[in-house]
C-alpha cells in the first residue's frame, strides 16, 4: 500500500505568499504613519504658533540621544524602504497575475467587486505620483505654488501650507489624492487582514470591511479638513 505524501508549496507559491506578506506589513506601517501625520496636520486648527511649534518639535524629537532632525530622517528612511518594498511587491504580483491569464477572454464588468478593488492599481500609481509632489511641495523642496519660490517658509510651515491651499487647483489635486487614498485604504485594509489570516469567519470578514471603511473615512476625511478650511477661510 502506497504511503501518501504531502505536496509542499512550489517556490513560486511561497514567493507569492511572501510578497503578499510584505505588502500587508508595509501597508499597515503606512496606515500607522498616515494616522500620526493626519493628527499633526490637524494642529493647523490651533493656529500658526502651535502648528509651527509642533513641526519644530519633530526636528528636536529624541535629542540629545539623536541629532537634530535625526528622528525625522530615521522615519523617512524607514518609510522609503517600506514604499519600495510595497510598490515592488505590487508590480511583481500584478505581472504574475497577468501572465497567469493564459487564455484571452471577453471582458465583463464585475458588479460584485467594490470600486476600491477595481481601482487599486491605478489609485496606487496616482498616490505614488502625489507623494513625490507632496515631498517636493512641503518637505525637501518647500516649493510655494503661489509665489514659485523654493525653500520658502523654511521656519514657517504654516504659511507654506496656507499659501499652497490658497491656490484652488492645489486644493483640487490634494482632495482628489485623498479620494484615491480613501479607496486604497478601504481595499488595502481588507487585503492586509486577509493575508495575515484574520478573515477566516463571516464575522471577522465583516469587521475587516468595517475597519477599512472607518480608516478610509477618518484618515482621508481628516486630511481633507485642512485644505477645505483654508479654501473657505476658516484657516488663514
Amino acid at each position: 500500500m502506497a504511503t501518501p505524501t504531502l505536496v509542499s508549496p512550489s517556490r513560486s507559491t511561497r514567493s507569492t505568499i511572501a510578497l503578499k506578506l510584505v505588502m500587508a506589513v508595509s501597508g499597515l506601517l503606512f496606515i500607522a504613519f498616515t494616522l500620526v501625520h493626519m493628527y499633526g496636520n490637524l494642529k493647523a486648527f490651533s493656529g500658526q504658533e502651535k502648528f509651527n511649534d509642533y513641526a519644530h518639535h519633530l526636528r528636536e524629537f529624541g535629542e540629545p540621544i539623536l541629532p537634530y532632525e535625526g528622528f525625522l530622517w530615521i522615519t523617512r528612511v524607514g518609510l522609503l524602504v517600506a514604499l519600495v518594498a510595497h510598490v515592488t511587491s505590487a508590480v511583481i504580483l500584478a505581472r504574475r497575475a497577468s501572465r497567469a491569464r493564459t487564455t484571452k477572454y471577453q471582458y465583463k464588468k464585475n458588479k460584485h467587486s467594490a470600486l476600491s478593488s477595481r481601482t487599486m492599481r491605478w489609485g496606487g500609481a496616482a498616490l505614488l505620483l502625489f507623494i513625490i509632489w507632496h515631498l517636493v511641495n512641503f518637505s525637501f523642496g518647500k516649493v510655494n505654488p503661489q509665489t514659485g519660490e523654493t525653500g520658502a517658509a523654511a521656519g514657517d510651515p504654516y504659511t507654506l501650507m496656507v499659501d499652497t491651499f490658497d491656490v484652488w487647483w492645489m486644493t483640487v489635486i490634494y482632495l482628489v489624492a485623498m479620494l484615491a487614498l480613501g479607496f486604497h485604504l478601504h481595499h488595502g485594509t481588507w487585503s492586509a487582514t486577509q493575508t495575515l489570516g484574520y478573515t477566516n469567519t463571516a464575522t471577522s470578514r465583516q469587521r475587516a470591511k468595517q475597519a477599512g471603511w472607518l480608516l478610509a473615512i477618518v484618515i482621508a476625511g481628516g486630511f481633507s479638513l485642512v485644505p477645505l478650511s483654508v479654501m473657505f477661510g476658516i484657516i488663514e
